[in-house]
């Protein structure tokens, strides 16, 4: 797993281990909602439903990373082992914060590591040979 490309990023919210686990928990859930819906609208995921942007908090990402294990097993996630790479990183990530809330900040990095899912998953992982499925354009 190569999460160098954190240091990349001059956002201080991404140099916090709660920005981090932020930014991997927009990943995680990413996939597991783009998985949900092999074809067509990523809006149209039963996860994406739940996930309301823009009002997040910590406890709601908290709430959702809980139930990845039986999403990934319900929806036999191509990738699982990964997922469950990522997610274990996201929840240390938070274990390691010191529980500040997210506010505009940890808003807006969720949303961007949920739409841009594959572009990280690829960064994180170059080696993987998974392809994006065919979603149609984001509606939020």
């Amino acid at each position: 797993m190569e999460l160098s490309f954190f240091d990349r990023f001059a956002d201080p919210f991404l140099k916090t281990a709660n920005g981090k686990g932020v930014f991997l928990s927009g990943i995680v859930l990413g996939l597991v909602a783009a998985q949900q819906v092999e074809r067509g609208s990523l809006s149209d995921a039963p996860l994406f439903k739940q996930i309301t942007f823009g009002r997040m908090q910590t406890r709601d990402i908290r709430r959702l990373l809980a139930r990845v294990p039986e999403l990934s097993k319900a929806y036999r996630l191509k990738n699982e082992g990964r997922v469950a790479q990522l997610l274990g990183m996201a929840g240390n990530c938070f274990l390691e914060g010191k529980g500040e809330e997210m506010g505009v900040n940890g808003n807006f990095t969720f949303a961007v590591a949920f739409t841009n899912v594959w572009q990280y998953y690829k960064e994180i992982f170059p080696k993987d040979d998974v392809e994006a499925p065919a979603i149609e354009e984001f509606e939020p």
